[in-house]
């Protein structure tokens, strides 16, 4: 089966990959952990070296004229507005006697609406004791405030009924006057008169005593409403449990950072373009997966990471050494971003092709790092680079090289015309993975398959190219032309056959 050509595949691949990207977040665990342990640090340390002022706390009920059940809290909101003028303010600091600006002092007290008629009043202050007898005056200055505004406006309301009242006496006494004036009069129209005088006369008195009921109900009612406005809570100082508000920040902390290192991780990912998945890095490098490797860890594993790395380890090393008997030319492995693990996996596969004769390894990694190591009975002759002219011809030669940025790609076929690319997943950019796939074509180095490191446990792309012709995404894709037993040149490169060696909780592919 042959897919379609690189280009119509690339142009299939969607703008974000959102699995790539969560992969990519979750690689960079610890970076998002460590934002997050920060944040939780920091919350806690800002409660403990920052603890907040001392502050005092009353609750004042208002009693409202227009007060009606299905009040959606307008009204006690129109008192912490209130609150909050330089009036109050003014008038609190007056009976504390201080010399402080009411502008000055409206920032340290805040109101809050609990109920339609309870107000919380909260006040900041020096000591806690000063912040009682500041929530105290603002308190009585609010209370004061509220009433005299009760009182006022009864009395303007009663002065407007008492007014109407005394005008409609007046017009009482004409209609009087003109019934004492019609008295000495006779026949039919004074008669028709005098009943309209009567009749103005009723309504007028009738409208003088709902005037003088509704002045007097007016006045009756403020008491009511003077007495409902009172401190119902006396001022307290507030006290800060500093373990609940450390714990609380702790949190806040937490869940900052945690969502602020998601962010920088994802947005990190997008912007550096590192592919994680088989398939990413199989379609950049043009070359199938072979297996995968947990990566050599620095410190000291447990026995059972020890055994599960050692298994896939020696499964890996049958599959190269499989792979390597398959033809005469010298193979290299060429690593990029895990020195260490290409380098134990050179002298593991030279111990496997010692089988079949005698094998010399050629170090071409910066440091020659496998040169120097100290032999260990049993290991196969190390060479540096430089003297890999001076290898004995008799037997195999196993290059281990690197296509990191600085590599000298025209070293490279000295190492090996053939060559397993030893990759740590996340470790190159896709324009790296594209130039590393450029050279070895222009070297005319086929790449037999990828073996990657440190890869991802729950990745299950498919990370084999079913296109044999494909051995890079740019530059040569053709070997040599090679003449054949019937004269013609052979241009196609045959398909490799690989065998993937998953790891023991992934799946083969």
């Amino acid at each position: 089966m042959t897919t379609s050509t690189a280009s119509e595949s690339s142009t299939a691949s969607p703008l974000l990959d959102l699995q790539a990207l969560v992969v990519a977040v979750r690689r960079r665990r610890r970076l998002w952990c460590a934002l997050a342990l920060v944040g939780m640090l920091l919350g806690a340390a800002v409660a403990v070296l920052l603890p907040p002022p001392p502050s005092a706390v009353t609750k004042v009920l208002v009693a409202h004229q227009a007060d009606q059940p299905n009040d959606p809290g307008t009204l006690i909101r129109t008192d912490v507005a209130l609150l909050q003028t330089t009036g109050i303010a003014g008038a609190a600091l007056k009976s504390l006697g201080s010399s402080e600006k009411p502008e000055d002092f409206m920032p340290d007290y805040a109101g809050t609406g609990l109920t339609n008629n309870l107000l919380q009043i909260t006040v900041k202050g020096h000591s806690d004791a000063e912040a009682v007898a500041r929530a105290k005056a603002l308190a009585e200055a609010f209370v004061a405030d509220h009433v005299r505004r009760l009182q006022e406006a009864a009395d303007a309301e009663s002065k407007a009924l008492l007014d109407q009242r005394d005008r409609l006496t007046a017009e009482l006494a004409q209609v009087n006057k003109a019934i004492g004036d019609a008295a000495s009069q006779s026949g039919p129209q004074a008669s028709a008169n005098r009943e309209s005088l009567f009749a103005s006369r009723a309504e007028l008195t009738s409208r003088i005593t709902d005037f003088g009921q509704r002045a007097a109900e007016a006045r009756v009612g403020t008491p009511r409403l003077v007495a409902g406005t009172q401190i119902v809570d006396a001022p307290r100082a507030e006290k800060h449990a500093v373990t609940r508000t450390a714990a609380t920040d702790a949190a806040i902390g937490l869940v900052l950072g945690l969502v602020l290192g998601l962010a920088v991780a994802a947005v990190g990912a997008v912007v550096a373009d590192r592919p994680v998945l088989r398939r990413e890095i199989a379609a950049n490098l043009g070359a199938s997966v072979l297996a995968e490797l947990p990566r050599t860890p620095r410190r000291r594993a447990g026995r059972w990471q020890r055994r599960r790395t050692r298994q896939a380890r020696t499964r890996l090393t049958a599959t190269l050494a499989r792979t390597v008997r398959g033809g005469t030319e010298a193979v290299s492995l060429l690593e990029l971003g895990c020195a260490r693990s290409a380098s134990e996996l050179a002298v593991d596969l030279a111990g496997a092709l010692a089988q079949d004769g005698p094998v010399v390894v050629v170090d071409g990694l910066p440091g020659r790092r496998l040169a120097k190591r100290r032999p260990r009975p049993g290991d196969p002759a190390v060479v540096g680079g430089e003297r890999a002219a001076d290898a004995p011809e008799q037997g195999r030669r196993l290059g281990v090289g690197s296509v990191a940025p600085g590599t000298a790609w025209t070293d490279l076929r000295h190492l090996g015309t053939r060559t397993v690319l030893v990759v740590r997943a996340g470790h190159g950019s896709a324009a790296w993975l594209h130039t590393v796939a450029r050279q070895l074509a222009d070297q005319h180095i086929p790449v037999l398959g990828v073996v990657l490191i440190d890869p991802d446990p729950r990745d299950r792309t498919d990370g084999t190219l079913w296109d044999g012709r494909h051995t890079a995404l740019r530059g040569r894709t053709e070997l040599p032309a090679r003449p054949n037993g019937t004269g013609r040149r052979l241009t196609e490169r045959r398909p490799i056959r690989t065998v993937p060696v998953p790891d023991e909780n992934q799946e083969a592919r």
